[in-house]
């Protein structure tokens, strides 16, 4: 698996039906798009890699690609992301609140839903999730988003979440805000090592 070594170490767990990727992962998605046998699915997992390919300059370290079956047939997909952006100095709690605020301010959401998240670390979370309207056409998307600590005191994590099925936009925020439950920021699966680690790791247990 690919991870990003050059951000602080964390792991989290994602849910059934998530896929690691990266750019270069478009090729072997096309082909399992097509293997689905959907169109609707191949349309919205090329938009999902052309959104892939824009966060490259974003600090995303970690993407990964839901595809889930959606009744009465067919497929719903979804991207989720972690990005890590080193924080201003000052009170970690205040620049987390603050990220939050800001991602919360965007003038694309339609009546956004803002709440805290009371996680295990104690560390400040905040949800914000809703639709947001796609510039220059008619389209909406979900989209949750989470903001929360890093346990080094000098990083903002900020987890993402985005579909073009709306319909599903509740289960989506309960997937989001689980995943933010498992964080954890130090290997709970260590492995005895001879030799000092020098790698940092950014890795999904599945």
């Amino acid at each position: 698996m690919m991870t990003d070594t050059s951000a602080p170490p964390v792991w989290f767990r994602l849910p059934p039906g998530f896929h690691h990727v990266s750019p270069k992962d478009r090729g072997a998605l096309d082909n399992i798009a097509g293997a689905l046998g959907s169109p609707e699915a191949q349309q919205e997992l090329s938009a999902l890699m052309d959104g892939l390919d824009e966060l490259a300059g974003h600090h995303v370290a970690f993407t990964a690609v839901g595809i889930h079956p959606e009744e009465p047939a067919g497929v719903s997909t979804s991207l989720f992301s972690l990005a890590v952006h080193t924080a201003e100095p000052g009170s970690l709690r205040l620049n987390v609140a603050r990220t939050a605020l800001a991602l919360a301010g965007s003038p694309l959401w339609n009546n956004p839903e803002r709440r805290q998240i009371d996680l295990p670390s104690t560390l400040p979370c905040f949800l914000v999730a809703g639709t947001i309207s796609i510039p220059g056409t008619d389209q909406h998307m979900f989209q949750a988003k989470v903001a929360t600590a890093h346990a080094d005191g000098v990083h903002v994590l900020v987890l993402d979440l985005t579909s073009a099925a709306t319909c599903q936009g509740d289960s989506y925020s309960d997937i989001l805000e689980a995943v933010a439950y498992t964080l954890t920021f130090s290997d709970p699966n260590p492995t005895p090592s001879t030799a000092p680690r020098t790698s940092r790791i950014l890795e999904v247990l599945l």
